[in-house]
């Protein structure tokens, strides 16, 4: 293969439809979401090449999810599990505050194992990309990881790793080793600024360049982002458009950043069209529905009419 690797666990996301205690809620909508999974919809979606890895129950969940990816041009690879398919379930508590839970303990996806990925797949692949969440899910998943960036490496395949902490699957300082070790194998890294505190002290950029990755990416949201690439600094500010749902800009954005990178374009494209992915992202309710297409941008140019005739 060439093209995008990526590998993790992908949930059934439930979403209230209404702001307010999710108790009160009487509408839901019925998605699908994951960081790995999103990154290589995203891919796909602006005309790249991605596959993904990953565990998926014998449930209606399951069988959404490989239907997604795969009517999304992702060339996914489901390994159906005995166990269930993990869930999201996520509710507006107020208009700007969103609320997540997680039901994913002994789900299919934190079953993923160092067998599962082969190695000739990461062998072939053109770049490998991983997140801090796989490693969180169970010790067989954080072993899959290493496996897979160990072979990257071995093969001279570039390794990508997005921090992505999450505190409800574990705590600062069980996340902050094994972050800081993937990070010293890492080509690429994309952290937020708390994420980056996880492993260096003082400025980000600097800090997680030192580790070794030859490109840092700091995303900041709203305001914009921060890069060391090759040496050169980048400052880009973000797009100005209405927030609908914020979860998912982090994954559009990278997948801007690794699709550009993969079709060769210097790192001023490739941080330009992950602002631009990231902003339209944030513009569609759902964790992945915002990936957006190459004409999809288009729409973000600033005109008199907000009417596509």
């Amino acid at each position: 293969m060439t093209g995008l690797l990526t590998f993790g666990e992908t949930m059934g996301v439930v979403a209230a439809d209404t702001i307010g205690r999710l108790e009160h809620a009487r509408g839901f909508t019925f998605g699908i979401g994951g960081a790995e999974s999103n990154v290589a919809l995203g891919v796909a979606r602006l005309g790249g090449d991605a596959v993904w890895i990953g565990r998926i129950g014998p449930d209606a969940a399951g069988d959404l999810i490989e239907h997604r990816l795969r009517a999304g041009g992702v060339r996914a690879v489901t390994i159906r599990d005995t166990s269930f398919t993990g869930l999201m379930v996520k509710h507006r508590r107020t208009g700007s505050v969103l609320h997540v839970d997680y039901h994913r303990a002994g789900s299919a996806g934190s079953r993923l194992a160092p067998a599962d990925i082969p190695v000739e797949t990461v062998r072939e692949a053109s770049i490998l990309h991983v997140t801090g969440i796989t490693p969180a899910l169970s010790d067989t998943a954080r072993a899959a990881v290493f496996q897979a960036v160990e072979t990257a490496q071995a093969a001279h395949v570039p390794v990508s790793i997005d921090i992505n902490y999450r505190s409800k699957l574990w705590s600062r300082y069980d996340a902050s080793p094994v972050l800081m070790d993937l990070i010293t194998r890492a080509d690429v890294v994309f952290a937020g600024p708390d994420e980056a505190a996880l492993v260096v002290d003082g400025p980000p950029l600097k800090g997680l360049a030192a580790l070794g990755p030859s490109e840092v990416v700091i995303k900041d949201g709203a305001r914009g982002c921060e890069a060391l690439i090759g040496g050169e600094h980048y400052a880009l500010p973000a797009l100005s458009v209405t927030v609908v749902d914020p979860v998912g800009a982090g994954d559009a954005f990278v997948a801007g950043y690794l699709t550009e990178r993969l079709a060769g374009a210097g790192a001023d494209s490739r941080l330009r069209t992950a602002i631009a992915a990231g902003a339209f992202a944030v513009t569609v309710p759902g964790d992945c529905e915002g990936m957006p297409s190459r004409e999809d941008l288009g729409l973000l140019v600033a005109a008199s009419d907000n009417v596509a005739r």
